[in-house]
């Protein structure tokens, strides 16, 4: 049953049906991660819980991408750890609102628009390493509670199990599609093991997630310097860390359904739904690719998805803790793999030998950082800086100076690429000041001056014919490299000279 719908300012056409059972599906997913980032915070599993509630309803209603799904996250509970053990549960609660204010912030100046900086090899080692993250965290269901790998008995049916879900996942939607394949595993799994009596890990042996709504109430953090000085590097931290991931997340969703979301009304919604994560009792959170791949994998397109998983997560959290807490870990474990294996980005693996071994070095890097320091956000800032760098280093030596000397004797010099910071060597490198005739004219027709160091290469070079009584001129400036000049007329002296012979200057 197919109807359009109008929710807010997003009017799509919905699939009730396929928008209800995805929902369901993630809704349990969401369950053990939730609880699990609580504990690796050092925090209680409702606070992840109402964290993965509060995350979830508001940038589904709000948010700038439909069919995303927010929640309690990895990289946020690595974070806040430290703040938790030092300061308590409290300060936490008083840092992500203060993280909510900071995106809240980023998105009304629409910084958004920064994740253009962020270059596709970069993207493939986030994702590649986020896909490896998610796999080898579900290696801990395959270890006892004191940490030893289970063996005999355990060890086969837990495998089996996992197995049986991951084939049930693959090969249902190629036989339908009526129902998802994910919550269908879930359930055939749960079925069995509940029928057959099979002794296996399950939800409760994490920790029990029975509670009540949410309750409201502000930090208990007094309002001074102080307070100020320690929360302020984590939520400026988790403020940004969460925005990473989100816009990531919702670059990838986009390329997956073809569609375009909204980076600044995102960060918006992020900032909101963070802060009142801080005011019920939440850790905060961000946008979960796991998540959000389940949902789009299932057939979720619209905003009802993710409010159904955030609804029914708090249903499941007050009415249903004790059935849901009988669902085995091994049909979870199954679904993540298959979120991993979906997530991970096998198309790169071709790149190897077809691209440039400096954007394979930054996709193999970034991949490397995600995975061995689990810190997302440090990942991309590594992988957009190297990949800056070797974007300047190459540029550097594209600039080139055809030569000649006119019937007149003017020698003209006709400048090709980009003159900027990393070109101003090569660019001085390329004139005979001593040698030359007593008349030069620079050509700029296939050039642009970038940049600072760009304008004071050419006041150098200007100045250094001058000095022997050479005439220069600077031809075929273009309009904003003319505008560059005068405006660093009030800091170093522009020696720029026009000529109404050649246009100097002028177009």
């Amino acid at each position: 049953m197919k109807k359009y719908i109008n929710i807010f300012d997003f009017k799509q056409k919905v699939d009730f049906k396929t928008e209800i059972l995805s929902g369901l599906t993630v809704a349990l997913a969401l369950i053990p991660e939730a609880v699990a980032f609580a504990l690796i915070a050092g925090l209680s599993p409702l606070t992840g819980l109402y964290a993965a509630f509060v995350m979830g309803l508001v940038t589904s209603i709000f948010g700038g991408r439909p069919g995303m799904i927010s929640g309690a996250t990895g990289a946020v509970a690595v974070v806040i750890v430290t703040l938790a053990k030092t300061h308590g549960v409290e300060f936490v609660f008083a840092t992500v609102v203060l993280a909510g204010a900071i995106q809240i912030l980023a998105g009304v100046l629409k910084l958004g628009k920064l994740m253009r900086l962020v270059p596709h090899p970069v993207i493939f080692g986030f994702v590649n390493g986020l896909a490896i993250i998610i796999f080898m965290s579900q290696l801990n269901q395959f270890k006892d509670p004191t940490g030893a790998w289970l063996t005999g008995e355990a060890l086969y049916i837990i495998l089996g199990l996992v197995l049986l879900t991951m084939i049930i996942i693959y090969g249902l939607p190629k036989l339908t599609k009526a129902v998802p394949a994910s919550l269908t595993a879930i359930i055939v799994v749960f079925g069995i093991v509940a029928f057959f009596g099979i002794d296996t890990k399950t939800v409760g042996d994490i920790a029990s997630i029975q509670g009540g709504f949410p309750p409201f109430h502000f930090p208990m953090v007094p309002l001074n310097f102080e307070n100020l000085v320690v929360i302020l590097p984590y939520a400026a931290i988790i403020a940004g860390v969460g925005l990473i991931e989100s816009l990531l997340t919702l670059n990838i969703i986009d390329e997956i359904t073809e569609t375009r979301g909204k980076g600044n009304k995102e960060a918006i919604a992020q900032g909101a739904a963070n802060i009142l994560s801080g005011l019920f009792s939440g850790m905060g959170g961000c946008a979960m690719i796991g998540q959000s791949l389940i949902n789009i994998s299932s057939g979720a397109r619209a905003r009802l998805s993710g409010i159904v998983a955030a609804v029914m997560l708090l249903v499941f959290i007050m009415f249903g803790a004790n059935l849901i807490e009988k669902l085995p870990m091994a049909a979870l474990t199954g679904l993540m793999m298959m979120v991993a294996i979906g997530t991970f980005e096998w198309a790169s693996l071709k790149t190897f030998t077809k691209m440039p071994k400096s954007d394979i070095f930054v996709m193999v890097l970034v991949t490397l950082v995600t995975v061995f320091l689990h810190n997302l956000a440090l990942a991309v800032i590594i992988g957009v800086i190297i990949a800056a760098l070797v974007f300047a280093w190459d540029n550097a030596k594209r600039i080139r100076a055809r030569k000649h000397i006119d019937e007149n004797g003017v020698k003209h010099y006709e400048i090709y690429g980009p003159l900027f910071f990393g070109s101003v060597t090569v660019f001085n490198e390329k004139f005979d000041v001593l040698n030359d005739p007593d008349e030069v004219i620079i050509d700029f027709a296939e050039s642009r001056v970038a940049d600072m160091s760009a304008i004071e290469a050419l006041n150098k070079i200007t100045e250094r014919y001058l000095k022997v009584g050479k005439k220069i001129h600077l031809k075929h400036l273009s309009p904003d490299c003319k505008k560059l000049l005068k405006n660093a007329e009030s800091i170093i002296d522009v020696n720029v000279l026009e000529d109404p012979k050649y246009k100097v200057a002028l177009d």
